[in-house]
């Protein structure tokens, strides 16, 4: 497993910003990606992985009316070890509601939106995949779409919640899609460990993509790092810069 940290001393040279293969990628329309009256199961590691994976998405599946269920598997209060600004007891309060105010951003109906938290450790899925493959059966459905962090992203949450929602998905009878999030910052000469035969591209207009970036800055924790105990943001600028592209990809 690729261990990833992002941070602005990066190499310039990404996959999302310079790999040849992103303009070759097959465009896919929602009705294609997601067939008429089909749920949408998303399921994100932690608080925010959402937004960042899918916010895009979301919008577009809302506005054509299907049926949204989303599973927080951790609180995410593990992202800032050490820090006395954002404690863990803080950040399991925070993160949580900074999720309701981005997809209050992204215009989802609060109201009727079905979402599980799931109240496992932070930093610690890998671990857990047998109860944590377990705990997405419960609330699959045959036919169901699920959209879930590629299981080769490397971060260890974002892997183990992909391959458990993997196995959930073919026990159950699901459709799985998977969204890379930390691979897309892998240095260029990492491309060919993209699967990029299975890559599928979202368009979204400019509004859309507005909305995902305000829903992104929901989260004043993630923007936030503390430099005197050598923790940075979480969303560096460099995220956010790849959040304004006009698609998000999706291996189908």
């Amino acid at each position: 497993m690729k261990s990833v940290f992002i941070s602005e001393n990066s190499l310039p040279a990404q996959i999302w910003n310079s790999a040849p293969q992103l303009d070759n990628i097959p465009v896919i329309n929602i009705e294609t990606l997601v067939p008429a009256g089909a749920r949408v199961v998303v399921i994100a590691p932690h608080p925010g992985d959402e937004v960042v994976t899918c916010g895009g998405l979301l919008q577009l599946l809302c506005a054509l009316g299907h049926p949204l269920q989303l599973i927080s598997i951790t609180d995410g209060s593990a992202s800032h070890p050490g820090s006395r600004q954002w404690s863990e007891k803080r950040l399991s309060v925070i993160r949580p509601q900074e999720s309701v105010e981005a997809l209050r951003r992204l215009g989802l109906p609060m109201h009727s939106l079905k979402w599980i938290r799931g109240g496992f450790t932070d930093s610690g899925l890998g671990e857990r995949e047998s109860e944590l493959t377990q705990f997405i059966v419960r609330y699959l459905r045959p036919g169901d779409v699920v959209f879930s962090t590629w299981r080769e992203d490397g971060h260890v949450d974002h892997d183990a919640v992909g391959r458990a929602c993997a196995r959930a998905a073919a026990l159950v009878g699901a459709t799985l899609n998977e969204i890379p999030v930390r691979a897309w910052h892998w240095p260029t000469r990492d491309h060919a460990l993209i699967p990029w035969h299975r890559a599928r591209k979202v368009c979204l207009d400019t509004w859309t993509v507005a909305r995902k970036s305000h829903a992104t800055h929901a989260y004043a924790s993630q923007l936030d790092g503390e430099p005197a105990i050598g923790i940075a943001p979480l969303l560096s600028p460099v995220i956010l810069e790849r959040m304004r592209l006009p698609y998000e990809i999706v291996f189908v």
